[in-house]
């Protein structure tokens, strides 16, 4: 099988010669911008660099998929957010935030038009014509959880759970259809893969706020995408930290997987889905990427493997000094243990 085909069979439930290695979220690394030319912050903003860094994925790294959005802000950006553009080894990051009422958010008609999300809809179009059917480009959009910490702040929203839950509820219903809108457009330029990053972490709220606030809103927008989309398309859900307690939630969704964090033991992740939704994940960020040895990596990738999840893949977006040999130690112990 080529990687196209291996995350395809993955992701639909058929038989493939080997687990796929993905990464739902970022892999740019900094050796990959010297490697590629194609440095942080430029890569964010001019489609052929932001293109030329995701390759890097596969053509450097081996890895089954290409992914071109690094950051988390390229909506809020493009809806007026105040953005830190970041440097070689960081990511961007809002400094201000354009709403404070639901009622003040208008979907602009222009908006797949504005630079931050044009350079990814045109990067996803440059990685399809580049590989084909031979390696899957995969899409990614913010849902509007993480819109809600983005355009109208992390500590308000959280605080509207509490004190304003009807308005938070009107936010959530507000900025799906920026989620919507991008995911569609990313899936009409090429796409043959999508992730849906919505943090709602168990280090942040509960299960039951899941539950209440998000969930029907997550089913919601499956739907809705595979009306509104040109083709059907596997999506991923993203969400980082402890979750262990909302995969059954998850798993009711309609997502086709969720990528899962190394704070969840993989085999107690496996029993918590029972099925209904894949996992992708997890091999650690930072004591094993960024601060271990491609031993280490390769140990714990083994691990994962071995507890049975059918897709690999590092926790998250990788810290941005992470050697590259360290990711090509995922492939290789993957390739090895599965031949």
């Amino acid at each position: 099988m080529n990687s196209l085909q291996r995350v395809l069979a993955a992701l639909n439930r058929e038989e493939a010669d080997r687990p796929p290695v993905i990464s739902p979220v970022s892999i740019a690394t900094v050796e990959s911008m010297e490697l590629t030319g194609a440095y942080f912050p430029e890569a964010h903003s001019n489609a052929e660099q932001t293109a030329a860094l995701a390759a890097a994925g596969h053509d450097l790294l081996g890895f089954d998929n290409v992914m071109p959005y690094f950051s988390i802000m390229a909506e809020a950006e493009a809806l007026g957010a105040k953005i830190n553009r970041g440097a070689i080894d960081i990511m961007p990051a809002a400094m201000a935030r354009p709403y404070t009422e639901p009622g003040q958010f208008t979907m602009p008609e222009d908006f797949l038009e504005r630079p931050a999300v044009k350079v990814i809809i045109d990067s996803v179009r440059l990685l399809k014509e580049k590989f084909g059917d031979e390696v899957a480009v995969c899409g990614k959009v913010m849902g509007p959880w993480t819109l809600s910490y983005n355009l109208y702040g992390t500590e308000n929203f959280l605080m509207d759970i509490i004190d304003e839950p009807e308005k938070a509820k009107k936010f959530l219903q507000a900025f799906k259809i920026i989620s919507l809108t991008f995911a569609a457009a990313q899936i009409e330029a090429g796409a043959d893969m999508l992730t849906w990053a919505d943090h709602a972490t168990g280090d942040m709220v509960s299960a039951d706020t899941y539950e209440e606030f998000l969930l029907p809103v997550h089913i919601e927008c499956v739907n809705e995408l595979h009306r509104i989309a040109k083709r059907r398309v596997p999506v991923v859900l993203h969400t980082c930290g402890k979750a262990l307690d909302r995969m059954p939630l998850f798993a009711e969704t309609g997502f086709d997987a969720f990528h899962f964090d190394s704070k969840n033991d993989p085999s107690e992740a496996l029993r918590a889905v029972g099925g209904k939704i894949l996992l992708a994940g997890c091999v650690n960020n930072t004591e094993v990427l960024q601060n271990g040895t491609a031993v280490d990596v390769r140990r714990q990738t083994r691990e994962i493997l071995d507890a049975g999840i059918p897709i690999i893949a590092p926790e998250c977006a990788v810290p941005l000094r992470v050697k590259n040999e360290n990711l090509k130690a995922i492939v290789n112990e993957v390739k090895n243990k599965t031949s």
